[in-house]
């Protein structure tokens, strides 16, 4: 299945081309290039731009988080499935991502906590995928040529009309300019109570929170909310749309801006406004990945996409001020472009892979964000700090 995976093939030949015996599924790009493999998940095909993640575990978490939207995850660890799938384990009730792309097939799950194949679970989800692949060949080609748009297509027959798959990536305009977090952000404001899991006791409850936050919901990863709950917070969530007097109605000790799919500056058009607002009223405000993004935006700073982004477990960050370097997760394929901060604005972290920008705060108020994900899921826990910082600038606040 893996030979000619980077095979360039013009439209007009497409219609040509038989797949090799077996293949029961196809990756197919907008340049023309093809990969065949082996088909899994929904019997179905996905658009979407293809990007890669080096994480160990946590496929299902990766998998659920808002993050992708609009993306199809190349997965560069072998062994994706073998501990199954399981309700506890996934950052929001329905997927975003596109579809997903493995080495090796699906291996029946091996794990206490596991509740069903994730077979099962891709296509509870209307998800396909596709094995078989050559993913250090393909994760190299992001790697040089940045990510690509691609279609995945499964098809137990083994049969495709590739020239109208092509045809439909060749058209998908990619997720510049795209706004997706109006896509997978709640449509009303609602409650949070839950608190992080714990061996033998699986989530917790915050019954008696000290503080109270307001996240805005530009696509939340379920387990940042379990941090802020964690951390003393009763916390209330509401649409990415909301503007700063529907935040303020709420009463909130701080704002938190959460993380999200798509283009900054897209969603940055209704949401730096009422970002704007809440700096103006002095609000407590604590952001990560693209809500690091809008915060940016909305202190004049600019954004750009990355050439193939951050997607991982295992990315060193620099923290400026102290020199300590954390190992962190993160998922994003924009940045902020840190020499156009303000002079009110300092950069905090860097990424020590590329020397992105990782972080920012405000010298003159309670005000910081970063570009990686500190609740960990999946990840190392180097980074769980920020949420007790936070914390203390929401205390600072209300005691000054």
């Amino acid at each position: 299945m893996r030979e000619g995976s980077n095979k360039m093939v013009s439209m007009t030949q497409l219609s040509n081309i038989k797949p090799p015996e077996n293949a029961t599924a196809v990756i197919v790009f907008a340049d023309g290039r093809l990969i065949w493999g082996r088909g899994l998940g929904a019997e179905t095909a996905k658009i979407g731009e293809i990007c890669f993640n080096t994480s160990l575990t946590g496929y299902q978490e990766i998998i659920t988080d808002p993050s992708y939207a609009g993306q199809i995850i190349t997965f560069t660890f072998p062994h994706i499935g073998n501990v199954g799938a399981n309700d506890e384990d996934i950052e929001t009730l329905v997927p975003a991502a596109r579809g997903v792309i493995m080495r090796e097939d699906i291996t029946a799950p091996s794990n206490w906590r596991a509740q069903q194949h994730l077979d099962t679970w891709l296509k509870s989800h209307d998800l396909p995928g596709i094995s078989g692949v050559d993913t250090r060949a393909l994760t190299r080609m992001i790697r040089d040529q940045g990510a690509p748009v691609g279609i995945v297509c499964h098809n137990p027959q083994g049969q495709f009309d590739l020239d109208a798959l092509h045809r439909e990536a060749a058209a998908w305009p990619g997720l510049g300019g795209m706004d997706l977090a109006k896509d997978v952000c709640c449509d009303r404001a609602y409650e949070w109570h839950e608190t992080l899991w714990q061996h033998g006791h699986g989530y917790g409850q915050q019954d008696n929170p000290a503080y109270h936050v307001v996240a805005v919901d530009f696509g939340a990863k379920r387990n940042i909310l379990r941090c802020l709950a964690d951390a003393g917070c009763k916390v209330t969530i509401v649409p990415a749309t909301a503007s700063a007097e529907e935040i303020l109605q709420h009463k909130p000790d701080g704002v938190f801006l959460s993380n999200g799919p798509g283009d900054p500056s897209a969603t940055g058009r209704y949401a730096v406004p009422t970002v704007q607002e809440l700096l103006a009223r002095g609000m407590p405000v604590f952001g990560i990945c693209l809500g690091h993004q809008i915060l940016a935006l909305a202190l004049g700073a600019k954004t750009r996409k990355m050439h193939l982004g951050h997607r991982g477990a295992n990315h060193p960050v620099k923290d400026i001020a102290t020199g300590k370097v954390e190992i962190t997760s993160q998922n994003h394929g924009f940045e902020v472009i840190a020499d156009t901060l303000p002079d009110d604005a300092e950069q905090t972290h860097i990424s020590l892979f590329d020397g992105s920008n990782e972080g920012l705060r405000l010298k003159d108020r309670p005000v910081f964000s970063v570009q990686y994900h500190p609740e960990a899921s999946p990840g190392p826990h180097d980074s769980h700090y920020l949420f007790a910082r936070f914390i203390e600038n929401i205390q600072k606040a209300k005691t000054a």
